[in-house]
């Protein structure tokens, strides 16, 4: 393999999309990165601006290519992974948007999910089928809010003149051609988060689909996480380059730490967490408040499945703390602020801002701060936030080993606050098990670089991505076990008070 061919990685996340350059050994070359606009219209509601995120990804591949010196020649496959269950619905003859996409926080779906569980079953109605309870956090009831708000697009997508994807699905088919031959495909596990896709067969199911009112033409083709899709559109940077690679952010990560074997599991700390556990080719059930989905499928070989739980608010309480409270000016300031005390003064902060994810699944959640005294500073505050990620962090890990049957022995972690030493430390003392940082951190990015180099032969598998994996630090925990447990049945008492509190009253 010639080391003067790279692969490229489009990272298309919740708050920027960026766009990195790996080479055979998986060092970073080069990276390009843009923030796009977060779009809160009402409460609850959260959107993004389709056509500014795909104006930001060719100029973030210019960045990149144009910092390593690069041009198209040079890429060998350029890989996509993307903030999940965010839905785009476009008109495939003019390319537009028909709405702003609206993001996996948005919780305006809520009606939709309630009338669907209300034809039986509740919440539970699809999850033997899809791994996936009735949610506003999955894409389906998305699309089915869009064909019944937006004028005429109901009509237009029955004549077959609208298409749906996650932005995985957008970008791919303004990047190969958009209205001019576009490629209008997902991957499996992209399509695991849509509450649409049979999870035994990886197909679209039509049943569910008709009970939401979403016509089959408007879906993407789904196809494995690692074969070639199509090439870069002719007038574009990267014209004639095979894109070769889709996996949905919280799989890429996973497949980027290698956690390839059963009972291997990662968690990322982004603008939400996100903690996945390989359970192999078996389809394993969740009776704990856990997600059922696709790991990934490479090519032609069986998919791989996995438990996951999903947490809303991480990252996204320190932006909140720094943009809507002004308590930081700046995300890393929180580490210092939280270090200018000894502990949380008696303070737990449970950010459920859209409701709280798993294991709970209560979309009637808000947010609360509790065990408040005249003690209390914002140094204590901003350590209990952080404090938050770890105590919820915990609670998915609980889940994860009720329903696998296998004790976790050690958390392979990775996403921005990783660099917070303190919530690192914190992490493994309220886990009770070693934490542990690889040395590439983007391993979201890299996941989806390997996916794109495995298919056309820049990487030969998935032991290259094992061979790759080095350990960067590790943390034992330190607290004893009386300490562990008191504080850990505070934080439980204080996510009770936040149920209930949406009524016909609030809004």
């Amino acid at each position: 393999m010639s080391d003067t061919k790279y692969v490229m990685a489009i990272d298309q996340g919740t708050t920027s999309t960026r766009a990195i350059i790996f080479d055979h050994k998986a060092r970073i070359i080069a990276t390009g990165q843009k923030e796009h606009e977060q779009i809160f219209p009402r409460a609850g509601w959260v959107e993004h601006d389709a056509t500014e995120i795909w104006v930001n990804t060719r100029e973030v591949v210019g960045q990149a290519l144009g910092r390593a010196s690069l041009q198209n020649s040079d890429i060998e496959a350029v890989g996509i992974t993307n903030q999940r269950e965010t839905a785009v619905v476009w008109d495939k003859r003019t390319g537009e948007p028909v709405h702003h996409a609206i993001v996996w926080q948005d919780t305006r779906t809520q009606k939709i999910c309630d009338e669907l569980g209300a034809l039986g079953g509740g919440a539970e109605r699809y999850k033997d089928r899809v791994g996936l309870p009735l949610a506003t956090y999955f894409s389906g009831p998305k699309i089915r809010w869009i064909l019944d708000n937006v004028e005429g697009a109901r009509e237009k997508a029955e004549a077959g003149h609208l298409a749906f994807g996650n932005t995985d699905s957008w970008v791919l088919w303004n990047m190969t051609g958009g209205p001019d031959g576009g490629v209008h495909v997902t991957d499996v596990t992209n399509a695991s988060r849509t509450m649409l896709m049979n999870l035994d067969s990886l197909t679209w199911n039509e049943e569910i689909a008709g009970e939401m009112g979403i016509p089959m033409s408007m879906l993407p083709e789904i196809r494995s996480s690692s074969e070639v899709y199509g090439e870069g559109r002719a007038k574009g940077l990267l014209a004639g380059v095979p894109i070769a690679g889709i996996l949905g952010d919280q799989q890429a990560a996973t497949f980027g730490q290698a956690c390839f074997e059963v009972g291997h599991a990662k968690n990322t700390y982004g603008t939400g967490n996100f903690i996945l556990i390989n359970t192999g080719t078996e389809i394993v059930p969740s009776k704990n408040g856990l997600l059922t989905t696709v790991c990934y499928k490479i090519g032609g070989a069986d998919a791989v499945y996995a438990l996951e739980g999903s947490i809303a608010v991480t990252g996204s309480l320190v932006q909140w703390l720094r943009d809507n409270l002004g308590i930081i000016s700046s995300a890393p300031e929180i580490e210092q602020l939280a270090a200018s005390v000894e502990d949380n003064g008696g303070a737990y902060f449970v950010p459920a801002f859209s409701g709280l994810f798993a294991p709970y699944w209560r979309s009637d959640a808000r947010g609360a701060l509790v065990g408040l005294t005249r003690f209390v500073n914002k140094g204590h505050i901003a350590r209990a936030a952080l404090e938050a990620t770890a105590f919820q962090t915990r609670e998915v890990l609980d889940a994860m080993n009720a329903d696998s049957g296998v004790d976790l022995t050690e958390l392979k972690v990775d996403g921005g606050m990783i660099a917070n030493e303190a919530l690192m430390q914190f992490q493994a003392d309220i886990l009770g098990v070693d934490v542990v940082r690889p040395k590439i951190a983007e391993t979201t990015a890299l996941g989806a670089a390997y996916a794109a180099g495995i298919a056309v032969g820049y990487w030969s598998g998935e032991q290259d991505v094992i061979d790759n994996w080095a350990e960067d630090k590790r943390w034992t925990p330190q607290m004893d076990t009386a300490e562990r447990d008191r504080q850990y049945r505070l934080w439980k008492k204080a996510v009770t008070r936040t149920f209930d509190w949406v009524d016909d009253d609030v809004r």
